[in-house]
C-alpha cells in the first residue's frame, strides 16, 4: 500500500437512527437488521438471531466472509455483467436463494411473502417444513418452490410429506439432517409457548405495545395472534400441530441414516439437496447416494456451536464434489460481495435465511425484494469492478484470501503412552 486511510471516527461516520417509513426501502441488509429490531417484539427478534450456545459459529460465519478480499481490475470493467445461473433445473436470474426459514409472528403474510418477492426478483423459494403457510399457498405464489424435509417420525410419515409435496407441485427437496438440539444459549432463549391463549398475551401484551406497527399489522390481518402452528408437518387440509409438540416429535424421533438418504432417494424421483454438509468425506457419500445438490451449512450457527464458517470449509469440499453435483452454500451472507466470494470458491449460488426474514419484518414482501435487490446490485458492482462479465467466470485467484481463512483439518491423534501403570491416560 503507498498511502493510508484514516481510521478516526467523526459525527459524519457514524450512521444515522433508521427512521421506519413505509416504502422508503433501505440500502443496506445491516439497516435492515436494524429496522427489523425496531419493529419486532424484543422476544420474536431474539428468535431469530437463535445463535446456540455462546453463538461463536453465527459470528464466524460473518466474520469469515471479511478475510476475504477482492481483487479488482484498473480497466475492462464490464458495465451489466451477467448473473443468471441454475440451480436443481430451475432457471434463476441471480445466484441468490431464498433459504428454508420459518417465519413465525414476524409478518401475518410470512412465507408466501417471502415467496412474492422471490417470484418477483426472478429466484427460488425454500420453504421449510416448520413453516407457518400451507405449501399449497405458498406455491401458487412461487411456482419455483423447494421444500425442506426433516426426518420427524417413520419412514411411513416420509412418504406422506412426500405425497403432498409432489401433488403440490413442489419443484425439489431440500433434506436437512444435521440438527442436534441445542437448547443451550448463553443469551438466554425464548420461551415457545404450546399456544397463545389469554394468559400468555397477558403476559407478553406491554413488549408488543412497545412495537404498534407490529401489533396494527397483525390487528389489521384478522385481530389474531400468530397461532404457532406447522401445517406442513402434517397432512394437507388437517388440524396443524402446534409448533412446540411438532419439535418435540422431532426431538423425540430417531437420527436419520445414510441408509435413510438412500431410501428416500429412491422414493423422491425430482431433485434433491442434502443441507447441512461440513465435511468432504460427508459430501462425498452424498454423491454417492444419488443427491442432486447439497448445501455447505452450520445451520446459521443455530445447531453445534464451535463450527467453523461455512464458507471457511467451501473451497475443500468444492473442490472434492463440485464436479459432481451442484453445492450450494449458506450462512452469514450479507453483501453482494459476499454472494461474489462464495462463488469464486466453488459454490453455484447461495441461499439467504436471516437478511430474508428482516427484510419481512421491515415492509412484509416489498422488504423482502428490497433484500434481494440489495444483494443483486452489490453482486453487479463487485463483479463490474472485478473486470468479469459473468459469474461463471470467477475463481479463488480472483480473491485475496487471508493465511487465517482455511481451518485446520481434524488431527486423529494417537493414544498417549503411559510411562507407568500408575499413569492416568485421561
Amino acid at each position: 500500500m503507498t498511502g493510508r486511510t484514516s481510521t478516526s471516527a467523526t459525527s459524519a461516520d457514524v450512521p444515522a437512527r433508521p427512521r421506519l417509513l413505509v416504502g422508503r426501502g433501505f440500502e443496506s441488509v445491516a439497516l435492515a437488521q436494524r429496522l427489523a429490531q425496531r419493529t419486532l417484539p424484543r422476544s420474536v427478534y431474539r428468535s431469530l438471531l437463535a445463535g446456540s450456545e455462546r453463538s461463536a459459529t453465527v459470528a464466524d460465519n460473518s466474520a469469515a466472509y471479511h478475510e476475504l478480499g477482492l481483487a479488482p481490475v484498473v480497466l475492462g470493467q464490464t458495465a451489466r455483467p451477467s448473473l443468471a445461473t441454475t440451480v436443481m433445473d430451475q432457471s434463476l436470474s441471480m445466484p441468490v436463494l431464498i433459504s428454508p426459514t420459518g417465519s413465525q409472528a414476524v409478518h401475518p403474510d410470512a412465507e408466501v411473502a417471502i415467496a412474492r418477492a422471490a417470484a418477483a426478483r426472478g429466484t427460488a423459494n425454500g420453504l421449510s417444513m416448520f413453516a407457518s403457510k400451507p405449501i399449497e399457498d405458498v406455491i401458487a405464489a412461487n411456482a419455483k418452490t423447494f421444500f425442506q424435509l426433516y426426518w420427524i417420525g417413520d419412514r411411513e410419515a416420509q412418504l406422506a410429506r412426500l405425497e403432498r409435496a409432489r401433488q403440490a407441485g413442489v419443484v425439489g427437496l431440500i433434506v436437512t439432517t444435521d440438527w442436534s438440539f441445542s437448547l443451550s444459549r448463553e443469551w438466554g432463549t425464548p420461551p415457545i409457548p404450546r399456544r397463545i391463549d389469554l394468559p400468555l398475551i397477558a403476559r407478553r401484551l406491554p413488549e408488543a405495545l412497545l412495537r404498534p406497527r407490529w401489533l396494527t399489522r397483525w390487528a389489521l390481518a384478522g385481530g389474531r395472534p400468530p397461532e404457532l402452528r406447522v401445517p406442513n408437518v402434517g397432512p394437507r387440509g388437517g388440524v396443524a400441530p402446534p409448533y412446540l409438540d411438532a419439535y418435540v416429535e422431532w426431538a423425540k424421533t430417531p437420527p436419520p441414516t445414510w441408509d435413510d438418504l438412500a431410501w428416500l432417494r429412491e422414493q423422491w424421483t425430482g431433485p434433491l439437496m442434502l443441507k447441512g454438509v461440513m465435511r468432504v468425506e460427508d459430501a462425498r457419500r452424498a454423491v454417492d447416494a444419488g443427491v442432486d445438490a447439497i448445501s455447505v451449512s452450520n445451520h446459521g450457527g443455530n445447531n453445534l456451536d464451535g463450527s467453523p464458517a461455512a464458507v471457511r470449509m467451501l473451497p475443500a469440499i468444492a473442490a472434492a464434489v463440485g464436479d459432481q453435483i451442484e453445492v450450494l452454500t449458506d450462512g452469514g451472507i450479507r453483501r453482494g460481495s459476499d454472494v461474489v466470494k462464495a462463488l469464486a470458491l466453488g459454490a453455484r449460488a447461495v441461499m439467504i435465511g436471516r437478511p430474508a426474514l428482516w427484510g419481512l419484518a421491515v415492509d412484509g414482501e416489498s422488504g423482502v425484494a428490497n433484500v434481494l435487490d440489495i444483494l443483486r446490485r452489490g453482486m453487479t458492482s463487485t463483479l463490474r469492478g472485478m473486470g468479469k462479465a459473468s459469474i461463471a467466470e470467477l475463481a479463488p485467484r480472483d480473491l485475496y484470501i487471508a493465511a487465517s481463512f482455511p481451518p485446520a483439518p481434524p488431527v486423529a491423534l494417537e493414544p498417549r503412552i503411559c510411562a507407568s501403570t500408575h499413569e492416568d491416560p485421561s
